[in-house]
């Protein structure tokens, strides 16, 4: 019982404090800004399946990709398998340096070898790397492109895709959108 008192009035001192009613000098109104909707901030990526990626310029790619702030690329691997110092060769001539790699890898992975080589190259050629599920890795890459870093993403579309109830019903509210623009 006196916990919940000191609480309310640490509170009630914080939400009526002068010098903390100056930190917020907006109109009062809350605003939000959806960045995948700003083609000054880049290519962005608005969605993904098991085939391949949907980008906030309506385009589609399908199979694995190399994403750029403005560029698109195809990269021919088939799964995280086919990931090697090959197939990273392009990280290593690009100029202006990059500052972080993105890499989607489709599933989580438990492959450590995979890591371990990965961290050799990492290392050898002085890369970053973010290496997170696909579902991760594409917010991720929108976010760090949004703030203006010069970020690469390595996506491979994952194999296993689970549907929720608010995909449906985009993918149903886009469809009737399509159907009643025609």
């Amino acid at each position: 019982m006196l916990a919940r008192q000191i609480y309310r009035n640490v509170i009630r001192y914080f939400s009526r404090s002068p010098q903390y009613l100056k930190v917020y000098e907006g109109e009062g109104k809350t605003t939000l800004h959806i960045m995948n909707k700003d083609e000054e901030l880049g290519l962005m990526i608005n969605g993904y399946s098991q085939a391949g990626f949907r980008l906030n310029n309506n385009m589609t790619v399908l199979g694995p990709m190399i994403i750029f702030s403005r560029s698109v690329l195809a990269w021919n691997i088939d799964d995280i398998t086919d990931v090697t110092e090959d197939s990273l060769c392009l990280f290593k001539i690009l100029e202006p340096k990059i500052d972080i790699i993105v890499l989607g890898t489709g599933d989580k992975i438990d492959n450590h070898n995979f890591f371990k080589n990965l961290l050799v190259f990492s290392k050898k050629h002085r890369i970053s790397f973010e290496i997170l599920p696909t579902e991760a890795a594409c917010p991720t890459f929108n976010f760090l492109n949004a703030e203006g870093r010069n970020v690469v993403g390595a996506m491979i579309p994952p194999q296993t895709f689970t549907y929720t109830e608010d995909d449906e019903l985009t993918t149903k509210l886009r469809y009737q959108n399509l159907y009643e623009n025609n």
